[in-house]
């Protein structure tokens, strides 16, 4: 099972970004497929986005363009670029393996926290 650490989260006013990062340290060969989640406090975990190893994406609707998923494979890392953040985008954020924007990771790692400030 890949090992994934979650990190760029912070305090960020509404309209800021930030630039999440999911990485597999250690690992030598592709992380493969990944999707975004997060969990907002008292609400329950959901997708946000998804990249496949070959770099195709898909994105939860209520993302609107705000958010971008992308990858280095040179790195072995996968981001996930926030933009015209709102404080409803508060949340603890995840990436896991996935197949596909539906798929429902059966474990989860630390994840990194976004607080987005009104």
């Amino acid at each position: 099972q890949v090992q994934l650490v979650e990190s760029g989260g912070g305090l960020v006013q509404a309209g800021g970004s930030l630039n999440l990062s999911c990485a597999a340290p250690g690992r030598t060969f592709s992380i493969g497929s990944i999707g975004w989640y997060r969990q907002a406090p008292g609400k329950q975990r959901e997708v946000v986005a998804f990249i496949s190893s070959g770099g195709n994406t898909d994105y939860a609707d209520w993302v609107k363009g705000r958010f971008t998923i992308s990858r280095d494979n040179a790195k072995n890392t996968v981001y996930l670029q926030m933009n015209n953040l709102i404080p409803e985008d508060t949340a603890v954020y995840y990436c896991a393996a996935a197949r596909n924007l539906y798929y429902q990771p059966a474990s989860w790692g630390q994840g990194t926290q976004v607080t987005v400030s009104s």
